[in-house]
């Protein structure tokens, strides 16, 4: 055998050594990305382009991408046009200042003596100061509606703000008979510049626990209770001393923390419970956001509206579908009963329910608020049958069946973060990654909605949770054009302080409302305004009848004819 020379010897000796080197050190660099052996679930998220991203800055370690919420910058800019609420022009240091709902006052322009079912009766509301100072600008969150408590009927009126201490209201009188206006002022302007504030920043209004359970170092069994909350941003927005075990759902790419528990690793998380709810306002701002001045009606002529008959009527013959506009207002109660001016809608009978659901699958995701839809079902659709799945009926997952006329329903909760109490985390899934998991067609009902949980963590997350959501419906239409989708809007709620009220849930509407726009093939159901212009309380939870008219609202679209 031919020996080669020394020399050419040491440079392939040099050569597999600097590979070796090479391979050495990528090893350790993918080792420390993935944290090996340290337990934590970190998951590879999906490769994505590199794209021009406008951020948004709303402290000084809080800063949020386009690219991060899964919407184009001229969305962005779009949603903040939409979203926009003008706010005090000065510092406000004394109560005095704000908005009182005692001497700010509302006045029927031009009030006749009768008028005919059709007509507008038109209300300017002036703001005034506890000074009784006219206010010189806008921002006060008011509602105004038209009701009749003997009739049980009401309508509800938008209010436009016209940024100088001025707002309007025009309000339809649907009915025959006699009606009354109310205006509320559920906020001050100065309340919400602070609630703004808060919403769109890094601190962390709630809070949430989780569970961890396995084997000790000495074999037995033991449970350790930490605590958890969502990582939004690049530096996250919520940081503890012990951090962290990270939960990334590669689809959606939200990410989960828990601090990490003292004996056992970030495997053995089991349980999601729901955790405190914390205040960030100073003593002035709590002043200022007290109930006497929180969801106050303000004073106004009061006098008794004549609406006499129209031959011409009201109404409309639209057969129920989607991609119909929601008018302003887009409806009203007459004897308990809501009568909309969307779509031609109907009351259905048990048997006629039964006959609308036959061989149809539906599938309720979100909230409590849908889960009363389920709940209903369970009441008053004959035969159902809950199918027992070993979870508590709060929490769900929960499934009923309709074994004569091949109907099943689901309902199961929204994913992370989530006011629920103690819960398997294995459970929680994401509403986009339950759409994608659904094939669709004409027997299949899709119905979601997510509010009541995200008023209390940044809008900007709100909006990339609804990007995911809208990229699984439009992935779903694709496929099976067919299917059902419903959006059930967020409705008004008992709660009116800085941790969740209705100017929260109103933007939120906003958002999915705008960022479903041009998405053909969903229905927005919008029981917002079925719920702020209801006699009952108001309520995150609505009053078991207007439960039965927003079922009425659903079962129109899924059965027009």
């Amino acid at each position: 055998m031919k020996v080669l020379p020394s020399t050419i010897s040491s440079v392939h000796r040099f050569k597999l050594l600097a590979v070796c080197l090479v391979l050495i050190f990528l090893w350790m660099v993918v080792c420390k990305f993935l944290d090996y052996g340290q337990g934590n679930q970190i998951q590879l998220p999906m490769p994505r382009p590199h794209l021009q991203t406008k951020h948004i800055k709303t402290n000084a370690s809080y800063t949020i991408s386009v690219l991060d919420m899964g919407i184009s910058k001229e969305e962005w800019d779009r949603l903040q046009k939409a979203l926009d609420w003008p706010s005090p022009d000065q510092e406000i240091t004394q109560l005095e200042q704000s908005t009182s709902p005692v001497k700010t006052t509302f006045t029927i322009v031009g009030l006749k003596e009768t008028y005919k079912v059709g007509e507008k009766i038109h209300i300017i509301i002036t703001a005034r100061d506890h000074n009784n100072n006219l206010k010189l600008y806008g921002g006060d969150f008011f509602q105004a509606k038209l009701f009749n408590l003997n009739l049980k009927a009401g309508v509800y009126g938008k209010v436009v703000d016209h940024r100088n201490g001025t707002y309007t209201v025009d309000l339809l009188l649907p009915w025959e008979g006699q009606a009354q206006v109310s205006v509320r002022l559920m906020h001050s302007s100065e309340v919400i510049k602070f609630i703004k504030k808060y919403w769109e920043s890094s601190f962390a209004r709630s809070h949430y626990y989780g569970y961890f359970e396995g084997p000790g170092p000495d074999g037995v069994m033991i449970s350790e209770k930490v605590e958890c909350n969502l990582k939004w941003g690049p530096a996250g927005s919520w940081i503890k001393d012990s951090c962290c075990c990270e939960y990334k759902d590669v689809k959606t790419g939200t990410v989960w923390q828990c601090e990490r528990p003292k004996q056992l690793s970030c495997d053995y998380w089991v349980y999601h419970e729901r955790g405190e709810i914390q205040s960030p306002l100073t003593p002035f701002e709590k002043q200022l956001i007290l109930r006497n001045l929180t969801n106050v009606g303000i004073p106004g002529d009061t006098q008794i509206i004549n609406v006499l008959p129209n031959t011409s009527g009201i109404g409309t013959t639209e057969k129920c579908r989607s991609d119909l506009p929601t008018p302003v207002p887009a409806g009203f109660y007459l004897k308990d009963v809501w009568k909309s001016f969307v779509c031609n809608t109907q009351s259905f009978s048990p048997p006629q329910m039964i006959n609308c659901l036959k061989n149809k699958i539906i599938y309720l995701m979100g909230d409590s608020t849908t889960r009363q839809w389920f709940e209903f079902f369970q009441t008053n659709l004959p035969g159902l049958t809950t199918i027992h799945l070993h979870v508590d009926s709060q929490n769900g997952p929960l499934m009923a069946v309709e074994l004569t006329n091949n109907i099943i329903i689901h309902w199961r909760p929204h994913g992370l973060p989530l006011q629920f109490r103690k819960m398997p985390a294995a459970d929680l899934h994401y509403i986009s990654n339950e759409i994608d998991s659904i094939t669709g067609g004409p027997h299949v009902v899709v119905v979601f909605t997510i509010f009541a949980h995200l008023v209390v963590h940044p809008i900007t997350f709100y909006v990339h949770k609804v990007a995911t959501i809208r990229q699984a419906v439009v992935a779903l239409l694709k496929r099976a054009p067919t299917t059902t989708v419903i959006i059930k809007s967020g409705n008004t709620g008992l709660t009116k302080n800085e941790l969740g009220n209705d100017w929260h849930r109103m933007q939120l509407n906003t958002v999915m409302r705008e960022m479903f726009s041009d998405v053909k093939g969903v229905v927005y159901l919008d029981v917002w305004q079925m719920t702020s212009c209801h006699y009952t309380t108001e309520d995150i939870h609505p009053a078991n009848v207007v439960i039965s008219n927003e079922i009425d609202m659903l079962l129109s679209y899924i059965c027009p004819s």
